[in-house]
Formats: C-alpha cells, structure tokens, sequence
C-alpha cells in the first residue's frame, strides 16, 4: 500500500510533515492532495470517514500557501491535513453522529477542539465514523456501516473513535482527534494499530452547551489519535489547555513536547494483566506479557503486584451504562427542545444496542445515579492505592482482539464471553472505561499482533494529572519496540486492491 506515488507523504509522520511544510520541502497543497489520493483507493473498503470536505480543504491549502509568503511565523499545524470525530461540530459540515435521524444535520458552530486546530493551521479533511452517539466499543451504524482494522478487513476498528484511528492507521491523515468516555480513544487505538492518549480529566478543555458539566459522569476528554508518541504530544500542546467556557478544566500548562522525550530510568511501573477483574483473551496475555518487558530496557522496575477493582467487572460495566443511559436521555431531550429533533422517533431506526440505553434511561433512580459515585470512589482509590508505590499502571487495553464486524450493518459487538465468563458486549471487554471513573491519564500504544495477524494495544495509565510521565513512558515504549514503519508495512493490502501495487 506504500508503494503509491505520494504515499510516503501519508505515512510521514506529522512532526516531520510539519517541519517539511515550514521549510517549503512539501506545500500544503502537496499534502492534501496526497492524502485525497490514498483516501479515494483505499476508504472504500475500510470505511473510515463519513463526509469528505474537498474543495474547502484545497481552499485552505491554497489559504496556506500563500501566507507562507509573508515573514510571519507559523503555527504549529500549519498546512497539516487532519480528521475529526463525526461527534465533533464544526460549522457548516454534516455532523451526523453516526445516526439517521441527524443524516443532514448540519453544525452551525465549531467545537473547542475543532477552532484551536484550525488556528494552529491544520487542514480538515473530513469527518470520521462513529458508533451511533458514540455509544459502543464497535464503529458501526445503519447510515455508514462498520469501520475495519487497517490490519484485518472485515476485523472492526474499535470505538467510538474507530473511523479517526483507522484513518491514522492507514495513512488517511496526518492526525486525528479523538474523545474518551469509557475507551473511545483507546479502544481504536488498540484494534487500529494505532498510538492513542485520554488526558488527565480536564486537561483539555470541553465547552458544550447548554449542559457544560455533562462530560463529567464519566470523565469524557477529548485527545489525538497518531502513528507516533511525538505526534500526539505536538497535538495535545494545540488543543489543551484551560478555556474559559469549560467549568471543569484544571490550570496550568504541560509541556507536551518536551514530556514526551522524559526518561522513565528509575520508575517502578506495576503490571496487571487483568486488573484482578476482567478474563482476558489468551491471544491478548501473550502479546501484552511479553510487551512490558520493553520498560525494564528503558531502564524502569517491572513488578506484578497483587491489585483489583475489588467489584466484579459485571458491577462496574452496569455503573457505567446506567451513567451513560441519564447521559443519552439528557442529549436526546436537548436535540428536541433546541434543534426541533426527536431522535427517537422511529425505534426501527436506531441501532439496537442504542435503544438499551434509551430504554435503560427511564428507570435509573436518582438515588441510585448519586449512589455508583461510592462505587466510583472505590476504583479512584484502588488505583490512589496502588500510586502511592508505583509511578505507572500496565494492562492491556482490550480484553479481547478486534470482533468481526456483523454482516448486518448496525449490529457488530465485542465477545459476550471471554474464557467462559459472561461479558457486557458493547465495552465491558474493554479495560479502559475504569480510567473514565476515576479521571486518571491512560495511553494506548501499539504491542504487537496476534499470530493471525490481529493489532493488540498495551495500556499505560499514570498517576493523577502525570500526562508528561504517561507520554515518557509511550515514548520509552516506541523507542524499544518502534512501530511506525513496522506497522505500516502490515497493513491489509485488500483496501486498495490493484491500486496498491507498484
């Protein structure tokens, strides 16, 4: 699939791309039009983007071009080609969240996220697929159908960022955003090959309206999706930071760049492959048990302490679901009463796993949503426990390797069942959603692939508000096992067919 005129440009990774950019080697407009190419031979078959902005994307190209005339400094991103979640707004594009009911809806104003990106000079290319509203660890709905692996065609990309990480996967933008309310960024990240990061809760700052506090339960952040530890550090110093729209954003200012080439020399970092909880996939243990290894080259302490969640994963996934489903209930009652929209109106057309959310709603008490805070108190303290002793926490990021998609659009969800114990298929087979309830930072890195060919994700989580040592330690992870032309060379040649062979 590298082999295309221009692919080089498309798995470039976008530090260099900046830098190339900056110094005339490759114009904006070079790089648009490299990735349109690879977007036209390859998207079909893996379904990552939803509605593709060509001609505004070759406007800003040319926008950007021309500014290069002038003495003034750039931004950051300037002429870099990105993609964003088809949850994300921005101002006069489709903005469908993956569901029928908002195929032609249209944003009618750009998100947080959204406007520091294009500030920074990054070019959107389009927008990614999604789970309906995000609610699940699979990428499909009835209005695109399922996103696949870069790695496996017809294997799924994760969720809910599953179209944003199988683009950067495959080499259909430089960059992309992603959010994370249980997984979303990690999920993908580990099914897609991919290097993904959830902030610290806070650290990027969220401004919805009219509800500003709703991303708090669980913590939802927004984050990139990269190809390597570098890029995700130079996209986090555009798009974090305090706002003064977002109540819950936390002060002060990271030095992304700079965290991301720390030395984790000296660290103790604990190693639980199960989080004393989860069954978890032979195929899985394997790769990520010979995975940690790579911190003891980097010069840390691996140990395997004794550590559970203390509940069974079957109490902390119903926590989240019913968190989720007063969330869903929330966001469906605003779209009617602001934008004139029953997003419910026909059962017939909403994806079945959404409609347990919907129907879940009506009989979650008050008491009862206020009382999971106590259940939610005891994961922040698990882990508060466990980094009194350790700098870092590693797990594997999913339970399982990536599920087959569903030959009914729609319908594709994880394992109901992992090693004969029962599992909630939409992401309770996915270890990422208890760093939802405590807030902590969590990273996915690329650990290697299953003996079919499958990409399994080794999960960093760091103590509270250390992002620099969870991006140390990512980096630390790359440079003993580098991934990004390793990967790129793995990828499903299936998606590009006769266009990608030399």
């Amino acid at each position: 699939m590298r082999t295309r005129p221009g692919d080089e440009l498309c798995f470039m990774p976008a530090a260099e791309l900046a830098q190339k950019i900056r110094t005339r080697e490759v114009s904006p407009g070079e790089a648009v039009e490299a990735f349109f190419e690879r977007i036209e031979a390859c998207d079909a078959g893996l379904n990552a983007y939803t509605t593709l902005l060509h001609d505004e994307a070759e406007r800003k190209a040319s926008e950007a071009e021309r500014s290069m005339s002038s003495d003034l400094d750039l931004p950051p991103l300037h002429g870099v080609p990105v993609a964003i979640k088809d949850l994300e707004p921005k101002a006069g594009v489709r903005n469908t969240w993956g569901s029928r009911a908002l195929a032609s809806f249209v944003a009618s104003e750009d998100s947080v996220h959204v406007q520091r990106l294009e500030e920074a000079g990054a070019i959107v290319l389009g927008t990614t697929n999604v789970p309906e509203f995000g609610h699940k660890g699979c990428t499909d709905n009835y209005l695109f159908g399922p996103t696949s692996s870069p790695f496996a065609r017809g294997h799924n990309a994760g969720g809910s960022s599953g179209g944003s990480a199988a683009a950067v996967g495959a080499g259909l933008c430089a960059l992309a955003q992603g959010s994370d309310g249980g997984g979303s960024i990690r999920i993908p990240a580990s099914l897609s090959g991919v290097y993904g990061i959830k902030p610290s809760r806070g650290r990027v700052p969220f401004a919805p309206r009219p509800d500003a506090f709703g991303p708090q339960k669980p913590f939802v952040q927004v984050g990139p999706l990269t190809r390597t530890v570098e890029d995700a550090a130079l996209m986090l110093s555009v798009i974090a930071g305090p706002h003064e729209r977002d109540p819950t954003c936390i002060p002060g200012e990271v030095d992304w760049l700079s965290a991301a080439r720390g030395s984790i020399a000296g660290m103790r970092v604990a190693y639980s492959p199960d989080l004393g909880v989860f069954p978890v996939d032979g195929r899985v243990s394997s790769v990520v048990g010979d995975a940690v290894h790579a911190f003891e080259s980097a010069g840390a302490q691996v140990d395997a302490p004794a550590f559970t969640l203390k509940r069974p994963q079957s109490e902390l996934i119903d926590a989240w679901i019913r968190w989720s489903s007063v969330f869903y209930a929330a966001m469906i009652s605003t779209f009617e009463e602001q934008e004139g929209i029953d997003l419910v109106a026909s059962r017939d057309e909403i994806t079945p796993s959404f409609l347990t959310y919907v129907d879940l709603a009506p009989s979650v008490t008050g008491l009862a949503y206020r009382l999971d805070d106590i259940l939610r108190t005891e994961v922040f303290d698990a882990f508060q426990d466990l980094f009194e002793h350790y700098d870092l926490l590693v797990t594997p990021t999913v339970a399982a390797p990536p599920p087959a998609n569903s030959a009914t659009r729609g319908h594709t969800l994880g394992p109901t069942e992992i090693g004969g114990e029962a599992i909630e298929p939409m992401i309770g087979w996915c270890m990422t959603y208890p760093m939802n309830f405590s807030g902590h930072p969590a990273a996915s890195v690329p650990a290697g692939f299953t003996e079919d060919g499958l990409p399994i994700g080794l999960q960093i989580v760091g103590r509270q508000f250390r992002d620099d040592t969870v991006l140390a330690a990512s980096a630390a992870f790359e440079q003993a096992r580098p991934w990004h032309d390793a990967y790129a060379t793995r990828l499903d040649l299936s998606f590009a067919g006769v266009a990608g062979e030399s």
